[in-house]
């Protein structure tokens, strides 16, 4: 179980179980609650989009447990991010997203964490292509280009270059059209 040392004590970085549903539920509610860029809710007054969302991936075929990681800090989950089967033409590739961090506990180092460990392991397992919707600034980091340059084409032209590609590995790239998995379609 990989640990990582933070600006505040120590993170564990550890696939999900069936306990931290409602702990995830809670920091993913917090993270998108006033985030500029958020899925609406699905009910009036109900939690931002993203909750339903990960629910709705946990039922379909396109959920990948392995890719599906907490951060804790002190027993209690602080962070989480999956990835999701999606294809570009056919082709099998991962959708990234959510990336969630209780807002107390952003700016310490927990999604870049995540999002190293959940990449990593993505490569280790021998995917090629990896993509997401999200603030390109932030996620260059992480080697993300516009979907467009690595010859991925987004779901939605109107996103532009918040559709964000990353090759993985050193072998063959599929390049076309992107396709998340299944309830993505539904936000």
């Amino acid at each position: 179980m990989p640990s990582r040392n933070l600006a505040h004590g120590a993170i564990v970085i550890r696939q999900e179980t069936g306990d931290d549903i409602d702990a995830i539920r809670e920091v993913v509610a917090a993270a998108f609650a006033l985030a500029e860029h958020s899925a609406p809710p699905t009910s009036p007054g109900g939690p931002p989009g993203e909750v339903d969302l990960l629910d709705a991936l946990r039922g379909d075929a396109g959920w990948l447990p392995a890719l599906a990681l907490v951060a804790t800090a002190d027993h209690r989950v602080v962070g989480h991010v999956v990835c999701t089967r999606a294809h570009i033409d056919g082709a099998p590739a991962l959708g990234l997203g959510p990336l969630s961090v209780l807002p107390d506990r952003q700016r310490e180092g927990i999604g870049g964490a995540l999002m190293r460990e959940v990449l990593a392991r993505a490569e280790q397992s021998g995917e090629s292509v990896v993509a997401l919707l999200g603030d390109p600034a932030y996620y260059r980091r992480f080697g993300f280009a516009p979907g467009h340059a690595l010859g991925v084409r987004s779901p939605e032209a109107a996103w532009g270059d918040h559709f964000q590609a990353r090759h993985l590995g050193a072998g063959p790239h599929p390049v076309g059209h992107f396709a998340y998995a299944e309830p993505f379609n539904d936000l």
